[in-house]
Parts: C-alpha cells; sequence; structure tokens
C-alpha cells in the first residue's frame, strides 16, 4: 500500500482495508489530495477485492469540501465532476463499503458518507449538506443518494432548509444502522466487516452489483449471476458444509 498525505492506513488485511481522512488541520476537508488519495485507493480495491472502512481522525470524519479550494472553481471543475466521480467509484467497489462516522460529516464529507454500503456512527455524529448556505448545491450524490436513503421529505429538509441530524436522528431514519460511544465505533465497524465477510466474497460482489442494476435489468442480471455462482467452488462446499452440519444435529 502507498503512503498518503492526507490518509492512514489504520488496517491493511486480507479481507478489509480501513482507511482514515487525516487532515486534522481543516477538520479532514475534502481537497484535490485527498481526491487523488482516495481515488489510489479505488484502484487497489478494484484489483483486490476487499471491504473498505472509511473512518476520520481527531474526532471528526469530514467537515465537508476544502472550502478555499472550492471557491476557486469554475465551471468546468463543476463539470468535471471532481467529488461526484470519486464518490460514484467509491459505491461501486465490489465489496461493501463503510462510513464509520465520528463527529461531523458535513457537505462532502457526508456525500462521501451516503456513497456508503452501510454507516455506523459515534454518539457525537452531525451529518447534514449546509451547501447552499455558501452558494453552491449538494452535487456529489446528496440530490440524489440522500432521497433515496431517508425519503424526499427529510431530504428537502436536510439539502434545503439546512437541518444537521444527530446520531440518534440519524438512527431513526436508518441512515445509519448502529450508533456507538467514540471508543467502540471503530471496533463496532470491524464487527460489520467481521459479518459481512463470513459470507462468499463473489456472491458479495453479484449481490452487490445486482442490487446497483437498473430495474430492467432484473431478472435476467439475477438469472445470469446466479448461473456463475451455481459453478462456484464456495458454492458446493458451503452448501455441503451446511447440509453435513444439519443432518450432524438431526443425529444428536
Amino acid at each position: 500500500m502507498a503512503e498518503y498525505r492526507s490518509l492512514l492506513v489504520d488496517t491493511d488485511a486480507a479481507d478489509r482495508l480501513h482507511i482514515r481522512l487525516n487532515r486534522p488541520e481543516s477538520k479532514n476537508a475534502i481537497n484535490q489530495t485527498m481526491v487523488d488519495e482516495l481515488h489510489a485507493v479505488c484502484s487497489d480495491l478494484e484489483q483486490r477485492p476487499r471491504v473498505l472502512i472509511l473512518s476520520g481522525t481527531g474526532g471528526v470524519f469530514a467537515s465537508g469540501a476544502d472550502i478555499a479550494e472550492l471557491r476557486e472553481r469554475r465551471s468546468d471543475d463543476a463539470l468535471a465532476g471532481i467529488n461526484s466521480a470519486l464518490f460514484v467509484r467509491i459505491a461501486a467497489l465490489p465489496l461493501p463499503v463503510i462510513a464509520a462516522i465520528d463527529g461531523w460529516a458535513l457537505g462532502g464529507g457526508a456525500e462521501l458518507a451516503y456513497a456508503a454500503d452501510f454507516r455506523v456512527a459515534s454518539t457525537t455524529a452531525r451529518i447534514g449538506n449546509p451547501e447552499v448556505s455558501l452558494g453552491i448545491a449538494a452535487a456529489a450524490g446528496a440530490s440524489w443518494r440522500l432521497a433515496e436513503l431517508v425519503g424526499e421529505p427529510l431530504a428537502k429538509e436536510i439539502l434545503l432548509a439546512g437541518r444537521i441530524l444527530t446520531a440518534e436522528e440519524a438512527l431513526a431514519v436508518r441512515l445509519v444502522t448502529d450508533v456507538h460511544d467514540a471508543d467502540a465505533l471503530i471496533p463496532a465497524a470491524h464487527a460489520l466487516a467481521d459479518r459481512i465477510m463470513a459470507a462468499d466474497p463473489l456472491a458479495l460482489q453479484y449481490t452487490k452489483a445486482l442490487m446497483r442494476a437498473p430495474r430492467d435489468a432484473h431478472p435476467l442480471a439475477d438469472n445470469e449471476a446466479q448461473a456463475v455462482l451455481f459453478e462456484s467452488e464456495q458454492k458446493f462446499a458451503r452448501m455441503t458444509a451446511f447440509l453435513e452440519s444439519r443432518n450432524a444435529r438431526t443425529k444428536r
């Protein structure tokens, strides 16, 4: 794994990669360097699929995009989709992505979390999108992902009226799956990764891809994925183990 200027590699294992956003001087604001380095992380995970855990440092997930950089960006930069292209790539990673949210996840930081498959939060988590107060839109995924995650009425409160969700409010609407004390947040993210990786990695990859496929791709896409999995060694090994275990229990 390469060395990074704005990221810390916390865990680099066979089944998972834990990356911390690490720009404490700016509360982990997402700048161009971080974008480039997260693209490098994606490249690694596309070649060697693993669960990705994303978290912050200093009691903050990510305070947003770097305002000093945003102020200087013009229309060509917007059309290049600097952040939106990254978050689409993160969402499309082969295996699940877990965002472990401690403290602020605002603006681009919230949009990064929305791109994850799972979000777990500390009790101090605060999630929102104040972009319109700065004269821009939440244009890196929040305008469509957030409504899919929490429904249009609440998404409008967040995107148009500046509502910031507490951890408990985010849990109530299932934007996050669990809330933990800060010192238990990362262990909880790893426990979730453990549950995920107890399954067959290939089956996980196909299932995630099927969930992202457009409606009109089904059921053909499902049938084609299942055709591959029906021939996999893991399918036979796991089903044989299940049947043997059930038979053993029956004989007791």
